[in-house]
């Protein structure tokens, strides 16, 4: 029982440092570690997705006060950017909401791939 406390524990643990690490160096890539490790954990899919968006908030202001703070950042080049964020944000909880969790797997699954892909042909 001791074993199984310390492994519940300790998954959340590395799991949000690897997080945070990938948030970071990648901006907000976090969540495709988030997901699968709140999955393991025995979180459903559709509020694996939804959990890894408010642990990403944090982490992701966290990461702007940083980058801000050292110059890597110009609010003026990011803010054009925001308002249509906010409404695909929005639309993105809508939909969240009536996505099988087979095929939001399979749509996690797919933008992972294809990220990679394009990252190592570049």
């Amino acid at each position: 029982m001791h074993s199984e406390r310390k492994q519940g524990r300790l998954l959340p643990a590395i799991g949000g440092l690897a997080a945070g690490l990938i948030n970071g160096l990648l901006g907000s890539g976090g969540g495709m570690i988030a997901v699968p490790v709140l999955e393991r954990s025995g979180v459903k899919a559709n509020r694996a997705h939804a959990t890894s968006v408010a642990i990403m908030l944090p982490l992701s202001a966290v990461s702007a006060v940083f980058y801000l703070w050292g110059g890597d950042v110009s609010l003026s080049d990011a803010l054009p950017y925001i308002p249509g964020g906010i409404a695909g944000a929005l639309l993105g909880v809508l939909l969240l909401r009536r996505v099988r969790p087979k095929l939001l797997r399979r749509a996690f699954g797919a933008v992972a791939v294809y990220s990679g892909i394009r990252i190592l042909l570049k």
